[in-house]
């Protein structure tokens, strides 16, 4: 049995290069809270989560309250047991967004632990499907920008190999939304993939009336066009729209994804391994959407989802945003294709210096068991 014996917890708070906006919110930092579990025989591993401004310190609360004491003393190898006993230690008073991402700093340092006492990568350990994967990128479609902002970061993008751009709308009326989707593809051409993300911010009206400008510039996905909860909005939506819905960005578990699926209400999920509580439920939804023939293409992280979207033959894509230059490796790409790891684990290789001198003080604690 490999007893988990200690964990350390701390946080980073990494400031975006770039201004991120969309229709409903900034991207003012990214809280990343990490976890490092070591069991009985001395093996360790390291998984990571993340907010995008604030809630940090009320998921280091559940971990170091509730969460990793009772981690203590558990089977490593047993991922899916673990993860269970702790959604339900709390689910009373934690189901929600704090307990998926407490969770899955767990989940995913479990299964960085795995990969390294097997010597095998993540992608190869969750299924193997694939050693690479197109990429799009957000980083350059943010709602802010002009046009020409968006025309000449795509035309780079494409020059550099990337098959596609996200380009952010929301904007008060459609000839703005269209006057900025419009250039890129005029600029582009039809063989350039544009996605289209609404941020949650349409109400019904608003996003159908969008959708003749969208199927006629051939657009890949409306993402997020109404609240995520509005189920049935998704689904009269997706019925009308000959562009496909995606969603998941802001679902936090499995049954979610379920409910979407069996209301017909998108053709596409977004499941984010942080928010969605970790590698464990999000393998459950990328099966589970294969299971209906629909695409998996996660959320943000994409140095954790390279080796998530290679490991299932559902992905198409990966999102390319970088947020963790200052404390990790690159991530190996090809081009437009991003390459996964190889190296046992998730395969992330971290700047343990850079980690330790950006530790927001007082955020970091220690978890031993208690027969240590």
């Amino acid at each position: 049995m490999a007893r988990i014996t200690s964990a350390h917890a701390f946080m980073v708070d990494l400031e975006p290069k770039v201004v991120r906006t969309d229709a409903i919110q900034s991207f003012n930092s990214q809280e990343t809270i990490f976890v490092v579990l070591r069991d009985v025989d001395g093996a360790n591993g390291t998984g990571y989560s993340y907010t995008i401004g604030d809630g940090a310190p009320a998921i280091l609360s559940l971990l170091k309250e509730t969460l990793l004491p009772r981690l203590m003393g558990q089977d490593a190898d047993r991922i899916e047991a673990v993860w269970r006993d702790l959604l339900f230690c709390s689910h009373a008073t934690g189901v929600g967004p704090i307990m998926s991402l407490a969770l899955a700093a767990i989940d995913t340092a479990l299964w960085d632990m795995r990969g390294r006492k097997t010597g095998l990568p993540l992608h190869i350990l969750a299924g193997g499907a694939k050693s690479s994967v197109p990429m799009y990128t957000t980083e350059g479609g943010w709602l802010h920008l002009s046009p020409k902002d968006l025309v000449d970061d795509a035309l780079e993008s494409r020059k550099a190999g990337f098959l596609g751009s996200k380009v952010k709308i929301g904007k008060p009326t459609v000839a703005q939304d269209a006057e900025r989707l419009e250039a890129v593809r005029t600029a582009l051409g039809d063989d350039y993939e544009i996605m289209t993300d609404a941020n949650q911010s349409m109400t019904s009206g608003e996003a159908k009336r969008r959708l003749p400008m969208l199927e006629r510039l051939n657009i890949a996905w409306f993402e997020e066009p109404l609240p995520a909860d509005d189920i049935a909005g998704h689904t009269r939506l997706q019925r009308q729209s000959r562009v496909p819905v995606a969603v998941g960005e802001s679902m936090y578990s499995p049954g979610q994804f379920a409910d979407y699926i069996a209301q017909d209400a998108c053709e596409i999920v977004q499941a984010d391994v942080a928010r969605i509580g970790g590698i464990t439920p999000w393998l459950k939804v990328a099966h589970l959407a294969e299971a209906h023939n629909i695409a998996i293409c996660p959320h943000f992280l994409m140095e954790l989802h390279v080796s998530l979207v290679c490991a299932v033959p559902n992905a198409p894509w990966l999102e390319y945003i970088p947020q963790l230059e200052d404390i990790a490796a690159p991530m190996e790409q090809d081009g437009g294709n991003a390459i996964a790891p190889t190296q046992p684990g998730l395969g992330i290789e971290w700047d343990h210096d850079k980690l330790t001198s950006l530790t927001v003080e007082g955020s970091a604690f220690e978890i031993m068991e208690a027969s240590q």
